[in-house]
């Protein structure tokens, strides 16, 4: 059974005056006045890298998901997923098992430590890393699975954490899209995974510019990330910068990495996790709309969470059926030629020559998601989208498709 939403107010005035005249982008971020005024703050206390409000920032989110979780602020998701990879041990000779049809950071973080990306196909209807590929992939080098929520909706966690278990194996959650997404009543990021990563992007489901958000349970884990994220330096320099005694001293006893996230971010990102219902309620008014308007039209449309569950709604990906009669790419030209962007998420990694090359990959290995790509495409999707900017793009499509 589908989520249920009810209306939420529509923004009021377009607010698109700032680009070209009609012209309707896949992603667009909310920013108001308040993270405006946010960043003017931050601005004037002096105080501009890590420190005071980059710690509120991830105490908030910790209060958000609730649980005993440990959150650390990163400058993007991909920093974030390289960090947990690292905690847990992963390194040269490893292997990681990851869905083709994701983005490539979900894949080169594996690299950056010189293990082995496995990919896998991913399941026919919510395009979700599928259990049975991943069971398949599983070798005696196997050290961990990264499931990615594709588009908001959760993975199948029951099955993979059962093989995790079974198998001795790091879950770590590419969650990139799946703020706040929930399976059974649970926030991805409080499911039983190892390490779970959010990603704060301008297209995002909520933005700091850049930026990301991991969260675990194991301390141990936590104070690893913590470390690594500036350098290796045993002691945070906002800790060592505020103290009212002498504390200059510190120690380096790794090579870390430069991945800590600004207080000028993590202003914007304090006022966006304020707004994150609000966000995510009206994301999935403009689903259901489009399920409903879409309905007769020769599309395979999203699948919808279970009863007790929701979907985050980053992205609403429908894949053209049979009877289309037009091409996917064809179709995206003629929906920027009346003004509407669109996007596809993703060209799989089987796909890119890099992955392709490397690892001798074959798009027979992947039926599912080499079927999906040939016939995907993003709709326009975002909270500041006006309910008579959606039905221009219903227009469009029914003009294009019937």
């Amino acid at each position: 059974m589908a989520e249920q939403a009810q209306a939420p107010a529509a923004p009021s005035s377009d607010p698109l005056d700032d680009l070209p005249p009609r012209f309707l982008p896949f992603a667009l971020p909310d920013i108001g006045d308040e993270e405006i005024r946010a960043v003017e703050v931050c601005l004037r206390s002096g105080w501009v890298t890590t420190g005071p409000t980059t710690r509120r920032f991830e105490q908030d989110f910790r209060a958000y998901l609730g649980g005993d979780v440990e959150a650390i602020s990163v400058n993007s998701a991909t920093a974030g997923l390289h960090l947990a990879l690292e905690s847990v041990g992963i390194g040269p000779g490893d292997e990681v098992i990851v869905p083709t049809m994701t983005f490539t950071a979900t894949a080169e973080v594996v690299r950056y430590l010189g293990a082995r990306p496995v990919f896998v196909d991913v399941e026919p209807g919510t395009l979700n890393i599928s259990p049975a590929a991943v069971a398949a992939a599983i070798t005696p080098r196997t050290r961990a699975i990264m499931p990615v929520h594709y588009a908001g909706l959760a993975c199948d966690m029951d099955a993979i954490l059962d093989l995790a278990a079974r198998h001795g194996l790091r879950v770590i959650d590419d969650a990139a899209h799946a703020f706040p997404t929930r399976l059974d009543g649970k926030l991805v990021g409080t499911l039983g995974s190892d390490i779970t990563v959010f990603s704060f992007y301008a297209n995002k489901t909520m933005t700091t510019g850049e930026g990301g958000m991991i969260v675990t349970r194991d301390p141990e884990l936590a104070a690893r990330m913590r470390c690594m994220r500036l350098h290796g330096i045993s002691r945070d320099a906002f800790d060592r910068y505020t103290s009212r005694v002498p504390a200059w001293f510190y120690e380096v006893i790794a090579a870390g990495f430069k991945y800590n996230l600004t207080d000028i971010a993590s202003a914007i990102g304090i006022e966006q996790l304020r707004k994150i219902d609000r966000f995510q309620q009206r994301r999935t008014w403009l689903a259901q709309r489009y399920d409903e308007a879409l309905a007769e039209l020769p599309l395979q449309l999203p699948v919808h969470p279970i009863l007790g569950s929701t979907h985050a709604w980053h992205l609403y990906v429908v894949r053209l059926t049979d009877g289309a009669g037009i091409g996917r790419d064809e179709l995206i030209n003629e929906l920027a030629e009346r003004g509407i962007g669109t996007s596809v998420h993703f060209i799989p990694l089987h796909r890119q020559p890099y992955w392709r090359d490397s690892y001798g990959l074959n798009p027979e290995a992947f039926p599912v998601a080499e079927a999906s790509f040939e016939r995907m495409l993003t709709l326009p999707l975002y909270t500041r989208m006006l309910d008579s900017d959606q039905d221009r793009v219903v227009a469009a499509l029914y003009e294009l498709l019937s």
